[in-house]
């Protein structure tokens, strides 16, 4: 039995997610169907990370094991077995006891948001019209995350064992002449939607309706927001993951 890990990249539209759930079509389930065709045996796979329904990625790792050798051309023939939404660059050996989602040092996220209606961005950035909003508190409060360790506020109800993540890079890049934002997030792990919440609560300090101090004393306390606000997932994309071995 040897290990591998699989380089990916998916654009999430057409998928509930990565991982593999009853009666959906996901991201694992499709991998885990090419490959266990290509080598003849059940393959089932580990992902470094859990992306929601719609969330794409631009760089995915996952791991399988297997009994079989690879054949040399296995990423070309399995470029060709899966659908165009789904893209292998690398096959990568591993130790056996080599883990895609536990040994996953860094992870970065960008989230688009665009403030013009553009229906070739629907499937990829957020259409956020209600401006103008307030780029500076914006920055100050995405800058305020790297000064704590603790994301309770940000967390669904029991969802993880801890809520403890090093955020390691953010970052906000505003384009006033096409009307667009990218929101850059890196860290050593993320709680369930974590992003997705932060983008959120981004864009009501940016409307004036949560207040800077509002937004540190709930990082601080771990306490909920009194307004809260989940920005939707086709926005979403997981840029970046590392290892130290890879």
């Amino acid at each position: 039995m040897a290990r591998y890990f699989l380089e990916i990249a998916y654009e999430g539209a057409n998928y509930s997610g990565w991982q593999i759930q009853p009666n959906a079509q996901t991201v694992q389930n499709t991998l885990d169907t090419a490959l266990s065709a290509l080598l003849s045996e059940s393959i089932r796979s580990v992902g470094c990370g859990r992306t929601d329904s719609g969330v794409h990625a631009s760089q995915f790792f996952l791991h399988f094991d297997t009994l079989s050798a690879p054949p040399s051309e296995l990423v070309y023939r399995l470029n060709k077995m899966l659908p165009n939404d789904i893209s292998v660059f690398r096959l990568i050996p591993v130790a056996d006891n080599a883990h895609a989602r536990y040994d996953a040092t860094y992870r970065a996220y960008n989230y688009f948001i665009h403030f013009d209606k553009n229906p070739f961005l629907r499937y990829h950035s957020f259409f956020f019209p209600w401006t103008p909003l307030d780029m500076q508190s914006m920055q100050t409060a995405l800058e305020m995350l790297a000064h704590f360790n603790d994301f309770k506020a940000f967390e669904k109800k029991n969802d993880a064992k801890t809520s403890l993540c090093n955020i390691f890079k953010t970052a906000l890049i505003y384009d006033e002449i096409q009307g667009r934002m990218q929101i850059h997030i890196a860290a050593n792990r993320f709680l369930r939607g974590m992003v997705r919440r932060i983008v959120g609560t981004l864009l009501w300090v940016g409307k004036g309706k949560i207040s800077l101090l509002e937004f540190e004393n709930a990082l601080a306390k771990g306490k909920s927001f009194k307004i809260t606000i989940t920005a939707p997932p086709q926005a979403l994309s997981l840029c970046e993951v590392r290892y130290s071995y890879i």
